[in-house]
């Protein structure tokens, strides 16, 4: 009897595997555009008065605040690591795209992350953009649980409504409300590590699971390469 009720839920999950390749495709059509602009905007791609080797190199304005301690992150060798930095987003986001040697591609593009969180984001907190309504911000399910830092994130949400609230009404007053809300509400930029995290767990998985079936170059890599394998062998 057990047998027969799990046999259709067998067959469903032989099915689903023809299909497990769309995951990782929408986690890499995310990615890829957020790691290749966030790269090219570190180089001096763009900058039509750089020679053809300055170009391949990190932007000065970049390097001066990798290496800036009072106004920027304040790192070591702030030429390399923002060439390796760069090179990484740039490089990585569009092998990410195409599914080539993605589980590769992803290890020093979550070490990237890593960084970016510990040393841009982390102060911020959590959220990347501040919640402004305590009841609906997800930090109130951790309050529930008795973490203290929830706490304090519901009540910076109460201080930063009133402080939107301020800003709404000198725009009402004297500003073009209209106009000014026309593409979409202001809100207040918390630039915690948010992002940088969720990308993390995106790249972890891919780490894990691959470009995706049928959808990447690695797949296609991998049946060709074993294809030549098998005609190797000895009968």
């Amino acid at each position: 009897m057990l047998a027969n009720l799990l046999k259709p839920y067998r067959q469903l999950q032989h099915l689903s595997q023809h299909f497990s390749g769309i995951a990782p495709l929408l986690m890499r059509l995310i990615l890829a555009p957020v790691m290749i602009i966030a790269g090219y905007n570190k180089l001096n791609l763009s900058n039509p008065d750089a020679t053809f080797l300055q170009r391949l190199l990190a932007d000065p304005n970049i390097v001066a605040w990798f290496g800036n301690s009072e106004w920027g992150l304040g790192l070591p060798f702030p030429d390399l690591l923002a060439f390796l930095a760069a090179w990484t987003e740039f490089l990585g986001g569009w092998l990410i795209l195409f599914g080539l040697l993605t589980r590769l591609v992803s290890i020093p593009l979550m070490v990237t992350m890593v960084v970016a969180a510990t040393t841009v984001h982390l102060e911020h907190g959590w959220f990347s953009v501040t919640p402004t309504n305590p009841d609906t911000s997800a930090a109130k399910v951790l309050d529930w649980l008795g973490f203290e830092e929830a706490k304090v994130s519901l009540e910076n949400s109460v201080a930063a409504k009133q402080r939107l609230d301020s800003i709404k009404e000198i725009v009402e007053e004297n500003g073009r409300p209209n106009y000014l809300y026309e593409r979409g509400n202001i809100v207040i930029l918390n630039n915690g590590i948010e992002f940088a995290a969720t990308y993390f767990v995106l790249l972890l998985s891919l780490f894990f699971t691959g470009g995706g079936r049928y959808v990447s170059v690695d797949y296609w890599l991998r049946l060709l390469i074993d294809r030549k394998q098998r005609h190797l062998l000895p009968e």
